[in-house]
């Protein structure tokens, strides 16, 4: 029985540890940064790689990033909404590694995600029809877009090694904490 009050009370640590590092990165919206350079990506990635209740790795991220979306003018959009989706999915792989490569690999993956998915809703319309209903306007929205990939990639990047890395600090700091 203390086998398991102390196992309890360590993942509640570690989840609490790591709803924290989500809603800083949902925090971190606020901030002025370049046009799509966000944590949220990563956020969606690495609350789901490292809460062990799946529907908690799952729904905390979509739920920080809907809070974050009350006070943003026009922030809600069901293309974003969906790859965010896919991200966390996509999160649930890493789970069971720390290793720098699958976790890279992963954060590559979300940014193509979030781009192919969102500018497909561009294209389709979702924010008016500002591309030609064709292969070509769908070209140009991709291509058009390019600078925000790249934005977005050096952001997922970057906020994937600050969540990781962090969590990775703290359980250093805190030999108690295991993955929720």
């Amino acid at each position: 029985m203390q086998n398991y009050n102390m196992k309890k009370e360590l993942t509640i640590q570690s989840t609490i540890a790591v709803s924290a590092l989500v809603l800083l990165a949902a925090a971190t919206r606020f901030l002025p940064h370049p046009a799509n350079f966000t944590a949220i990506g990563a956020m969606a990635l690495f609350g789901s790689a490292r809460l062990s209740d799946k529907r908690l790795a799952l729904i905390l991220p979509i739920a920080a990033m809907a809070l974050s979306d009350l006070f943003i003018p026009f922030g809600f959009n069901p293309s974003v909404y969906f790859s965010f989706a896919l991200i966390a999915v996509l999160g649930l792989t890493l789970r069971n590694t720390n290793k720098v490569l699958p976790i890279l690999t992963g954060s590559l993956a979300s940014s193509i995600i979030f781009f192919a998915i969102t500018n497909f809703a561009v294209w389709m319309g979702e924010n008016g029809n500002m591309y030609a209903k064709s292969i070509d306007g769908l070209w140009m929205c991709y291509t058009a877009a390019i600078p925000f990939f790249t934005n977005g990639l050096a952001g997922d990047l970057f906020f994937t090694g600050v969540l990781f890395g962090s969590y990775q600090l703290l359980k250093k700091a805190i030999p108690a904490l295991v993955k929720a």
